[in-house]
């Protein structure tokens, strides 16, 4: 796998790496993290003490968000030149809600032939225990850290028949939870993973309202992954299990939306006329 090969460019592999518990590396990734002329990296102190544990000596270029775009363009020109590169992010495998995207993008563009080393996944290991439907499911990633962009993705996600699979901040957790009450409903089905594979592993499953007050007056630590149940049945059924038109414009307006952006959103999560909605919040604000 050497720079020297008769290849006229090289491969840019995509390596899986544990998500906490050191041990979930698989031996093709050590293989092929050994035999690699670079390893490019989110994190090179990170990635140098998961290296030293497997006594890889592989040199390492650090590659990160803020970065991306400047060495893109460098590490395209090393493969094109015969060099074999490895991408890794922190934890689990690159471009899911990590760097990477970029870098895959040009490789293909630029005729170089890129392939997964797979392995740990927090998306795959958290729908596993979660004991939720898995035949078909969304990976929405980290939501939109803006209270309204939040909101207006929340109330189109609460009709989403699939699974739904979504990253939160620690620290945000117990805000989320209380955000998704309005446009899901107090009983729809989640289960909360913390720390996935790590000594502290937690999973919590239960109904929102349940979640919601556990979480409610507890600090929070480490990774979080939430598995949240599929909307079921018809759209009249969804909105009658969650709050009530006026009552979700009420929090919508509190979140920070106007007026107009908290009746469409409404509207999708009751399946009512946004006109009508619009029209009914604009004679309860003027009473």
């Amino acid at each position: 796998m050497a720079g020297g090969s008769a290849n006229p460019a090289g491969m840019l592999y995509l390596v899986a790496t544990p998500i906490g518990n050191a041990e979930d590396i698989s031996a093709r990734a050590i293989r092929v993290l050994s035999e690699v002329d670079l390893i490019a990296c989110e994190d090179t102190r990170r990635t140098s003490r998961l290296l030293a544990a497997h006594s890889i000596r592989t040199p390492t270029l650090s590659y990160f968000e803020h970065n991306e775009s400047r060495r893109v363009p460098e590490l395209v020109t090393r493969l094109r030149a015969g060099e074999h590169i490895a991408l890794v992010t922190d934890a689990g495998t690159p471009t899911i809600s990590d760097p990477g995207y970029r870098l895959v993008r040009s490789a293909i563009d630029t005729g170089i032939q890129v392939t997964a080393v797979p392995g740990p996944s927090a998306v795959i290991a958290a729908l596993a225990v979660a004991g939720l439907p898995t035949d078909r499911f969304a990976f929405e990633g980290f939501l939109p850290s803006k209270a309204g962009e939040r909101q207006r993705a929340l109330a189109q996600l609460a009709t989403e028949e699939r699974t739904l699979v979504v990253y939160e901040a620690a620290r945000r957790l117990p805000r989320l939870l209380s955000e998704l009450i309005a446009p899901f409903g107090p009983d729809r089905q989640l289960a909360v993973v913390r720390e996935a594979t790590k000594t502290h592993e937690e999973i919590l499953r239960g109904t929102l309202a349940e979640l919601a007050e556990s979480f409610a007056n507890r600090e929070v630590l480490g990774e979080v992954t939430l598995v949240i149940d599929g909307a079921h049945g018809s759209r009249d059924a969804i909105a009658s299990s969650a709050m009530d038109e006026s009552r979700i414009v009420n929090v919508l307006r509190e979140a920070g939306l106007s007026l107009k952006d908290a009746s469409a959103a409404a509207s999708k999560i009751t399946g009512a006329s946004r006109r009508e909605v619009y029209q009914n919040a604009i004679r309860r604000e003027s009473n």
